[in-house]
């Protein structure tokens, strides 16, 4: 059974970055095998897609606006997602989800099996 665990999130001005890391485990296939994606869901909103990564495709939500960059290092089963020039409206708890899959990724949450238990980012002066 995969296992993710998120980390990195926290308290950030306006303007600021962080690095979101996904670790994998309890999987005897290496991460490669699988499709990641990032989540966030803000308070009283739905959980919406941030960006994924799998089979050599790499997507990003609109919103994103080149401020975010996604990469995977399959020897440590981590997944990333850098986060620059970070703004209130980032504020969520944000989420990776992982789908074993050869064919790409998805931006939709009812695509994934596996989720990880989230974490928080707060950006605010």
């Amino acid at each position: 059974q995969l296992q993710l665990v998120e980390s990195g999130g926290g308290l950030v001005q306006p303007g600021g970055s962080l690095r979101l890391s996904c670790t994998a485990s309890g999987s005897t296939l290496d991460l490669d095998h699988y499709a990641i994606g990032w989540f966030r869901q803000a308070p009283g909103k739905e959980r919406e897609g941030v960006s994924c990564i799998g089979d050599g495709t790499i997507k990003y939500a609109a919103f994103v606006s080149r401020r975010f960059t996604i990469s995977r290092d399959n020897t440590k089963n981590t997944v990333y997602l850098q986060m620059d020039s970070l703004n209130p409206e980032d504020t969520a708890v944000y989420y990776c989800a992982a789908r074993l899959s050869q064919d790409g990724c998805s931006e939709y949450v009812s695509w994934y099996n596996y989720w990880g238990q989230g974490t928080q980012v707060t950006v605010s002066s």
